[in-house]
């Protein structure tokens, strides 16, 4: 086992960092590891490694995906390639890619698989072996046994009863409870549901109460890590589709715009230090604890964005409703900023023997943490209200702030105070 999984991290490896090579060690494999392969590679890569394969070669390898990992890999394709493909595929898998595409991906629809069967709690055992044959003949995949009453959901049917049940034994007898959604409830629905009831598979159901498809919690965990992903590259400022592999144009690409408006935000920073450059000349001691004012500023922001970008994506907190919110992450700020202030006046007082540098570093840094907790919290919120994604580059703008109002105060009382 550990030596299979290494050989397949060794391919991923040289197919992510060897584009030359990609193709040919990509078409080695056979169809099923292709599949297996390329459900692994980024979505990046799994886009530029179908653009360099023929129709036929690209038809060979999906067509041993599941529908809804088909569909998100045509999603992604031209119009009039997707076309193409699409009727290259088995009828079976067109139906069920047709089915699919019929619904908004940024719904519960838009999770749910096809693999699934639909018996009657009338049935015997007898006719759902029978039933499910058909179905892992037809597709290859084994299906999920749901169950109905009178056109409604009642349960699904555990696969090993099959193997103990009587033949002439009713469906209705080993009936189990199976979780359902309405297929236009959002993804937020879904993972809360999930949340709730971990380990268990979900039925999506249309208007009528009739069964559409089977979400998987594995689904809802792969969505949940995708998504992660994209939050991370967003707090960092670059884009959601860039990964580690990726060529140098591309990263540059993805990466200077931020940069720049990072760059023009340095400078009202270092403007603001400007303005004092004589109180600094005097006393050269303040450039030292420049970078500790600013670091403690920035990080404690940072801190606070982190926690209301949470809060707003579990639908805790908003602009309209952000003030007690607020409120308690400057309060935060205020008390960090005191023990912080605090710590750092005695450290000064030791090592420099001045009580006026003391109180002057102390004042700044409770000035600092306190700024952190009110930008922190309200950028995100104001972002949120204007459409954008609360995380993107908030951080520029949280640093400016703390920044540009510690040097402020740190420098505007040593100018009055150490005169």
């Amino acid at each position: 086992m550990s030596s299979k999984k290494s050989s397949i991290e060794a391919i991923l490896h040289q197919l992510s960092f060897y584009p030359q090579q990609r193709k040919e060690l990509f078409l080695s494999l056979s169809e099923a590891e292709r599949s297996s392969v390329l459900l692994k590679l980024s979505t990046h890569l799994q886009s530029e490694l179908l653009k360099e394969l023929s129709n036929q070669e690209v038809v060979d390898t999906i067509e041993h995906l599941d529908p809804d990992e088909i569909v998100d890999m045509l999603q992604r394709m031209s119009d009039k390639r997707r076309n193409t493909i699409t009727h290259e595929l088995s009828k079976v898998l067109q139906q069920d890619i047709a089915a699919l595409s019929k619904f908004d991906p940024q719904t519960a629809a838009g999770l749910m698989t096809m693999d699934y069967i639909q018996v009657d709690v009338a049935d015997t055992i007898a006719a759902v072996v029978d039933q499910l044959r058909t179905h892992e003949t037809r597709t290859g995949r084994v299906p999920v046994i749901t169950v109905t009453k009178a056109g409604t959901v009642a349960g699904y049917l555990p696969g090993h009863i099959l193997g103990v049940a009587e033949s002439n034994e009713k469906v209705e007898t080993h009936l189990r409870k199976l979780l359902t959604i309405k297929h236009n409830q959002s993804h937020q629905a879904v993972f809360r549901l999930f949340k709730e009831h971990p380990h268990s598979k979900v039925a999506v159901i249309g208007k009528n109460g009739n069964v559409l498809g089977i979400i998987y919690s594995d689904d809802v965990l792969q969505l949940l890590d995708d998504q992660s992903t994209v939050s991370l590259y967003s707090f960092a400022g670059v884009s959601h589709e860039e990964t580690v592999t990726d060529t140098v144009k591309t990263k540059v690409r993805a990466r200077y715009k931020w940069l720049m408006l990072n760059l023009c935000t340095a400078f009202l920073a270092a403007s603001v230090v400007g303005l004092f450059e004589e109180t600094i000349s005097k006393f050269v001691l303040l450039a030292v604890y420049m970078p500790i004012v600013a670091g403690m500023g920035g990080n404690a922001g940072t801190q606070t964005l982190a926690v209301m970008v949470r809060g707003i994506s579990r639908k805790q907190v908003d602009l309209a409703t952000g003030a007690q919110a607020i409120k308690r992450e400057v309060l935060a700020g205020l008390t960090n900023g005191l023990i912080n202030g605090a710590i750092v006046a005695i450290i000064v007082l030791v090592l420099n023997k001045d009580p006026r540098l003391a109180v002057v570093l102390g004042a700044a840094m409770v000035a600092a943490l306190t700024v952190s907790g009110f930008f922190g919290s309200l950028v995100p919120l104001v972002m949120q209200k204007l459409g954008k994604d609360p995380a993107t580059s908030a951080t520029i703008f949280i640093t400016t702030a703390t920044d540009v109002f510690g040097f402020l105060a740190f420098l505007g009382l040593a100018s009055v105070v150490l005169r």
